[in-house]
């Protein structure tokens, strides 16, 4: 909630209130959430999910019985030195949260974009440092999304109008849109490694597959009429070819891609065509390997001469 609460509700009970609930006795946030994402049930087969807030806290909640218990996993501290205040103490400060996502391969390893246009990758085992920090954006990063296939890949977009596509390996992006208006959200779709889809304040939908077109859009399609309506959020089906859109006016767009958006690249003759995650993975690696840093895939490894020498010859 907007006031830094998070709660809990059983969609099965007639019952409209909440059966858990944050309160300022048992580590509410203290600025608005922006985010809660269910994790695995934890060792004693506990329900439990993570929230993040501006108040920079990443806090992990247990279900136990009647209780809803907190335990503070990530404090987005700035890198800045700290200030000192009169009596010489360090005043900390800390970046505000706005967005995370966990990786789908490696279960505690998470993602957390903030306010101040970073991106910090983190894990659940160590709460006071980052593992890694990207300085992502100029302004607010509105939405983090790892790849639905590739566990090292994920894509991030911002109020400064951008969606960027990143290695986890790397500090520069390996794409970078512009679609012209801030990116509300950004998601990759669940049946193809290169497709993803971004929404904007501008009321636009957009979807990309970088294995047909690398730098180009497939699809650029206003969705709402009204003016000053901005699209905040987008998802995908996991199993039909269909887009949900929402708005901050609170409605939700619900919109089927055409054949041509899902269509398949044709094989190349004498070629077998692979599904499947691995073929998936195959397939995105196979696109990044022409855009890294030719320098950076010489240093990190020498068994990527081929990609190496493929860059080095396209420029």
């Amino acid at each position: 909630f907007y006031d830094g609460s998070v709660a809990v509700y059983n969609i099965a009970d007639e019952n409209k209130q909440p059966k858990y609930q944050s309160t300022s006795r048992n580590g509410k946030h203290t600025d608005p959430v922006w985010q809660v994402s269910w994790q695995k049930d934890d060792l004693d087969n506990n329900l439990n999910f993570f929230s993040v807030s501006s108040d920079g806290r990443v806090v992990c909640w247990t279900l136990i019985k009647n209780d809803l218990t907190y335990t503070d996993v990530v404090q987005l501290k700035l890198e800045k030195p700290a200030n000192q205040t009169e009596e010489g103490l360090p005043l900390i400060s800390l970046g505000c949260g706005t967005c995370f996502d966990f990786n789908q391969q490696q279960d505690y390893l998470f993602i957390v974009g903030t306010e101040e246009g970073k991106i910090h990758k983190c894990s659940k085992s160590y709460n006071n440092q980052f593992l890694d920090t990207f300085d992502a954006h100029h302004m607010a990063v509105y939405a983090v999304r790892w790849n639905k296939f590739h566990p090292k890949v994920f894509a991030s977009c911002s109020a400064d109008w951008s969606v960027k596509i990143w290695d986890i390996n790397y500090k520069d992006p390996l794409f970078v849109y512009d679609l012209g208006s801030p990116v509300g959200d950004v998601i990759w779709a669940p049946y193809s490694s290169t497709v993803f889809a971004a929404c904007t304040a501008d009321g636009k939908v957009y979807v990309f597959d970088l294995n047909v077109n690398k730098y180009e859009p497939l699809c650029e399609q206003m969705v709402v009429q009204k003016k000053r309506t901005k699209l905040t959020h987008i998802t995908f089906n996991q199993h039909y070819p269909i887009l949900l859109a929402g708005d901050d006016r609170g409605n939700i767009t619900s919109l089927k891609l055409s054949p041509n958006l899902r269509k398949r690249p044709k094989a190349k003759k004498g070629q077998e065509t692979t599904d499947g995650p691995e073929a998936e993975v195959a397939k995105l690696e196979k696109i990044l390997s022409l855009i890294r840093d030719p320098d950076d895939v010489r240093n990190k490894s020498t068994a990527q001469k081929g990609a190496t020498n493929a860059v080095s010859g396209a420029n």
